[in-house]
């Protein structure tokens, strides 16, 4: 395998922060890499480094000479009023070139970006934040690159997109990919190299070949070794400060060298304790004296929207204790369902009970209960010094160190937080209020794997009820007990017992709900005004095809002209490099005539 990127010793800080220093690495071809560390260890400054959008402020990046770079951002940048065939063809170097719109249009029938009523002509500002995201990442895949940068790409999509990208990536082999993520089900599914950019590691990266379960083995083996490592250190650092704490006498009858040791050694047990200490999230819900055994109940309720039923006849009666998890595409009405269960919204049929001695507390998925021009500290305690927590005073800002908040981020408007930090500091609000149902509606975006594991046990101790929302199946079969899952064709909730089980009936229904998909497209678009005839672009494409089919034919002309001369026939080399270079041509061509063929019945249609 051919080396793509090298790095050789990389620094970089922001402010007084060091974000990671003296790491090395090496990328190869071919290979899918997992990107993992905790929050602010800078993984997504890594990325930006390998895509020279910043610099390094110590160290080396070498790049290979046929290196062609993809990246795909968290938040994809793309231009609202461009279709999706123009967004595609507007990132490459020449929108004409037929190979170019050959692998447009091969990119648009894989990811299904022609479903829609308007098919390729679709406003890309029109889609849905999944939807633009396979918009980007189909731009990212028109640059034809052999590295591929994706930055938490299951952010925001749904259950359905996730599965599909998964295998997307499972099947991509010809290209190199590092992928930042904290979703460990993604993870194991799409990388067999991880890089682990953590702070408490000896060299601050840890590459470990093999899944990532295999790398938690790994990384755990390390970590205890280097504890190990500061408890014989500390040993010996304790002898050594009692010698030189005899005296300059003392020290007299010793070499300078074991002074200069000692010293080494009490620096070296200062940075190992740095390595070796662990953060410890201070979550809690806590509980209620008393609770009501029943919490919420809905009786066949159904709900509609626009015309179209969301859900229909749905049951359910919710108790301490329970631990549902609910899945379904974007746009399916799970935040409707939520809204209806706890009474928000009313039920077209049916009925929806809600005790009306209980406390309810919801985690929204636009993280809107949070004003962003407020301070961190005004966010959780508008009034005072102290926050009430479990009926017990509490300095807010002793508070708030305990979900890593720093003196200096406390006083800075939220909207300057992360989307960790703000999931975080959201968590941290509800967390004052004593509740017998939690509502998280999409918690996990943007968390670490840390913060994940300290959210699960908090919810495990938690006595009340629990709904959760979340693309992240390992925490959703940690934290849920059973699964509710919209079913497109019937329109019911299907209950599974994990999303295992949810996946293999995704799977083995896969064709009938895409059908079920198809057929309401066509609904909608037979209900809007019937497009025929070609569009701008295609009318565009169709008065220059010609002129492009007569180019290819007059190269493929030239190259059967060579082929026939004798320096050719008496060369093996050259023979069998242009008689390849022939079938390319012609095969360009007869896709060039295929398509002409198209657009030409298309415009004989509109007359």
């Amino acid at each position: 395998m051919a080396t793509l990127i090298s790095a050789y010793q990389l620094s970089k800080s922001f402010a007084s922060k060091t974000l990671f220093q003296n790491i090395s690495f090496a990328i190869e071809s071919s290979e899918h890499i997992g990107l993992i560390g905790p929050n602010g260890a800078g993984k997504s400054t890594l990325l930006s480094l390998i895509a020279k959008t910043q610099q390094t402020d110590t160290g080396k990046i070498s790049f290979a000479n046929n290196l062609v770079l993809g990246y795909l951002k968290q938040k994809p940048e793309l231009k609202q009023d461009e279709s999706i065939y123009d967004s595609l063809m507007n990132a490459t170097t020449d929108i004409y070139d037929a190979d170019n719109m050959q692998l447009a249009f091969e990119l648009i029938s894989k990811m299904e970006l022609d479903k829609f009523p308007e098919g390729i002509e679709k406003k890309v500002g029109t889609l849905s934040g999944g939807w633009q995201k396979k918009v980007a990442l189909a731009c990212e895949l028109m640059k034809k690159p052999n590295l591929l940068l994706l930055d938490e790409p299951t952010n925001h999509l749904d259950l359905e997109s996730i599965i599909w990208l998964e295998e997307f990536l499972q099947k991509t082999n010809d290209i190199a990919l590092l992928i930042v993520t904290h979703d460990r089900r993604f993870l194991q599914n799409t990388c067999k190299i991880i890089f682990d950019l953590d702070p408490q590691l000896p060299n601050g990266l840890l590459r470990t070949d093999g899944p990532y379960s295999a790398h938690l083995e790994s990384k755990m083996m390390l970590l205890d070794g280097q504890k190990r490592l500061e408890d014989k250190r500390r040993n010996t650092m304790t002898r050594e400060k009692e010698w030189l704490a005899r005296g300059p006498q003392a020290r007299l009858t010793k070499q300078k060298a074991r002074i200069e040791r000692a010293y080494d050694i009490i620096d070296e047990v200062k940075d190992l304790e740095q390595k070796n200490a662990k953060r410890n999230l201070d979550m809690d819900f806590g509980g209620t004296a008393k609770s009501p055994k029943r919490l919420l109940e809905a009786i066949k309720i159904t709900k509609a929207y626009s015309g179209q039923v969301l859900y229909k006849d749905f049951s359910v009666m919710i108790r301490p204790g329970h631990r549902y998890g609910l899945i379904g595409p974007n746009g399916a009405g799970k935040s409707t369902l939520l809204k209806t269960l706890i009474g928000k919204i009313q039920p077209d049929t049916g009925t929806a009970f809600v005790n009306e001695d209980i406390e309810i507390s919801y985690f929204e998925q636009g993280k809107d209960q949070i004003d962003l021009k407020q301070t961190v500290l005004k966010a959780v305690c508008p009034e005072g010094d102290y926050v009430h927590f479990q009926g017990k005073p509490v300095f807010h800002r002793s508070y708030l160190s305990r979900f890593y908040f720093k003196p200096q981020q406390m006083d800075m408007p939220a909207g300057q937080l992360s989307g960790g930090e703000l999931s975080r500091l959201i968590l941290a609000k509800l967390m004052l209020k004593q509740s017998h149902v939690l509502i998280l509606d999409e918690p996990t975006n943007d968390l670490d794997v840390e913060t994940l594991e300290a959210l699960s046990e908090c919810l495990s101790e938690f006595q009340g009820a629990v709904i959760l929302v979340s693309h992240d199946r390992y925490f959703m079969d940690q934290n849920c007990d059973v699964i509710w899952a919209f079913d497109a064709v019937t329109k019911n909730i299907i209950t599974f017992a994990d999303t295992n089980q949810w996946e293999d009936w995704y799977r083995q229904n896969k064709k009938q709900i895409k059908a079920a998909e198809v057929a309401e497209t066509k609904a909608v678009a037979k209900s809007n005004s019937q497009r025929s005839g070609l569009s701008f672009k295609e009318k565009n494409e169709f008065e220059k095809i010609e002129g492009v089919i007569a180019e290819e034919e007059a190269k493929l002309a030239q190259l059967q002209h060579e082929l026939l001369l004798p320096d050719t026939q008496s060369n093996y080399t050259k023979l069998s490099q242009l008689t390849k270079e022939i079938s390319d041509a012609e095969n360009k061509v007869e896709r060039l005539f295929a398509r002409w063929d198209e657009l030409t019945q298309k415009n004989n249609s509109a007359k």
